[in-house]
């Protein structure tokens, strides 16, 4: 499904990805997980052009895209093809709930807006939200802001979903809830590219585990692996300061 070579990105004369390599099975769930300025949130955002890489090729299904050529038409593309879930949810704050997620489709998937709108509700209705469809983001707890912003990627259907670390906004008591419905749309064997520091969380739902440090991949394994017999002593270390 996604297949990243070489993947770099630079601020000023500071590398923050370093030849970055990965690759994703269709429906699997790959979790990254490593200090925070380790260049993991910068990894997804690079993935749909956010912040856009200086080498490297991103490959989603059948399309691949050079970052160092990628015209408008090709990071359009390559945008259509993933979904993005922010860590401060991002939502409209003049839309109700149901008009952030009808706002991909009618923007940029072209689709009639009542069709749109069914397709909203259908979505509100599997978060939980069903009664909050005309309610503006300043009425909904954080934890709804964030479903209303996961409700709005599950709704565009892209090949892969990004999680950007999406509880870490949170207050305490709205994490679970949303870690449930991200539990819900991994049952469905949703390609999910997921950035968490929430461990027993990962080392639940991930198939695959990858851990970063100084911009590079430094270690990758099933869950069982990372957490049971970490080889890399800053695995080692990192497992420990987080309380694994």
């Amino acid at each position: 499904m996604i297949s990243i070579k070489g993947l770099t990105k630079r601020f000023g004369g500071t590398t923050v990805l370093d030849d970055i390599d990965l690759d994703i099975a269709e429906g699997e769930r790959v979790v990254v997980i490593g200090p925070s300025g380790t260049g993991k949130s910068t990894l997804l955002r690079c993935l749909n052009f956010l912040d856009r890489p200086d080498e490297g090729t991103i490959t989603i299904g059948d399309l691949s895209v050079d970052a160092a050529r990628a015209s408008k038409a090709d990071i359009l593309a390559l945008r259509r093809r993933t979904a993005f879930v922010f860590q401060n949810y991002a939502l409209f704050a003049n839309r109700t709930a149901q008009e952030n997620i009808m706002e991909a489709l009618v923007t940029v998937q072209k689709r009639p807006k009542a069709e749109a709108a069914e397709r909203a509700r259908e979505i509100l209705r599997e978060t939980g939200l069903s009664d909050k469809g005309d309610s503006y983001p300043a009425a909904l707890s954080g934890g709804q802001q964030q479903r209303v912003g996961i409700g709005r990627a599950m709704a565009i259907g892209a090949d892969v979903m990004l999680f950007d670390e999406p509880t870490s906004a949170l207050d305490p008591e709205w994490v679970g809830e949303v870690l449930d419905l991200m539990r819900r749309v991994a049952r469905k064997r949703q390609t999910m590219l997921i950035v968490t520091h929430e461990m027993q969380f990962a080392r639940e739902i991930a198939d695959r585990m990858v851990f970063m440090h100084g911009g590079r991949i430094v270690e990758a394994g099933e869950p069982e692996q990372i957490f049971g017999a970490p080889k890399d002593e800053r695995l080692q270390r990192f497992l420990q300061r987080v309380g694994r």
